[in-house]
């Protein structure tokens, strides 16, 4: 079974990109990092932000953020749409987003987190998008924003050129309360990056990504909103990874297990997982006991898959998703995991 994806044509510098707020609007809830961050998205791409009425309103309605969403995709001077950050409640606002718009003028939309919904919902429309991005983690604090995101970026923004997935060498959990001035000058507390681990079969995989945020994942699965067969996820790239939530690596497992049952592993010939956040605001563990959770979590994973799917190429330690720096990675779009050589190849076409 085949699924047909549409890549909505790229932004160009000075055209407006739509910057949301599908879940939570801490642009409204901490302005300081948001004015930054929409410095930074002009300097790094050309692209003009263009706000809309909940982008700084926390607590606005699902119906209210899905008329942006809606306004955002009927817009033609719009080209492209970034979330401000995720949060907990984007499936509710799903149901009120209008199919037709998105389909008549697609475009690119990026976000990472809870924003696994709206990619959802635009790959059962046949619409690419690309997992990662948020204005308010990316863009806004720190002394700058990373190289990897800012390259991966202008390629999902603009030129839709193919970029080596590459291990940066540090990673933060966390950054700074975004309620201290710190936040705007300095990173989270940084440290040295283990390598990737592979496992499986030593092959080379090209296939067409899909995943997301586990915890929404298994939401989006439970309100029975996934397309109607797995089968048009075969031969994919398989994208996971998990939140600040901090899971601990036998719940990871039980979600894991249940792609599994759905028929998503057996599907899928590569699976790339995120290096995982393993301390928050309240609590980091030693450096040692860091380091023993994500293996948890990895060995946990990898058992899944592997009872699953023997043949899956798997990749562990990628960094997308709730850890910094972050790749932005397709969703809908190319990805290569080259067992043989232990490279990622990403297309942003």
């Amino acid at each position: 079974m085949t699924w047909d994806i549409v890549h909505p044509r790229k932004a160009y510098p000075g055209s407006h990109i739509a910057v949301i707020s599908p879940s939570f609007a801490a642009a409204g809830a901490y302005p300081d990092i948001h004015e930054q961050a929409m410095r930074r998205l002009t300097e790094v791409t050309g692209l003009v932000p263009v706000e809309y009425p909940t982008t700084r309103q926390v607590g606005a309605a699902p119906e209210a953020r899905a008329a942006d969403i809606n306004d955002a995709f009927a817009d033609p001077r719009v080209r492209a749409i970034l979330a401000v950050t995720g949060g907990e409640d984007q499936i509710t606002v799903i149901p009120h987003l209008n199919a037709e718009f998105a389909r008549a003028d697609p475009k690119p939309f990026l976000g990472t987190s809870d924003n696994t919904n709206l990619h959802h919902w635009l790959w059962g429309l046949g619409i690419a998008s690309f997992y990662g991005g948020s204005t308010q983690v990316h863009l806004g604090p720190g002394p700058g924003v990373d190289d990897i995101h800012a390259r991966s970026l202008r390629a999902a923004l603009l030129t839709g050129e193919t970029l080596e997935i590459t291990d940066p060498g540090e990673s933060e959990d966390v950054g700074i309360d975004w309620a201290d001035p710190r936040a705007l000058k300095h990173f989270g507390e940084r440290e040295p990056t283990e390598p990737w681990t592979w496992h499986g079969p030593r092959r080379t995989v090209t296939g067409t990504a899909w995943g997301g945020c586990l915890e929404v994942i298994e939401w989006i699965l439970g309100a029975g909103r996934f397309p109607p067969s797995p089968g048009i996820l075969d031969g994919g790239v398989l994208i996971i990874e998990t939140s600040e939530k901090l899971l601990p690596a036998r719940k990871v497992a039980w979600i894991v297990r249940t792609l599994g049952e759905r028929g998503i592993l057996g599907a899928v010939d590569a699976v790339l997982v995120a290096r995982p956040p393993v301390s928050d605001f309240t609590h980091r563990p030693a450096a040692e006991d860091r380091k023993l959770l994500r293996n948890q979590q990895r060995d946990a994973i990898v058992d899944v898959v592997t009872h699953y799917n023997p043949q899956a190429v798997i990749c562990v330690g990628i960094p997308f998703g709730h850890t910094r720096p972050q790749w932005i990675l397709p969703h809908g779009g190319t990805i290569t995991v080259d067992g043989r050589e232990r490279r990622v190849r990403a297309n942003y076409r």
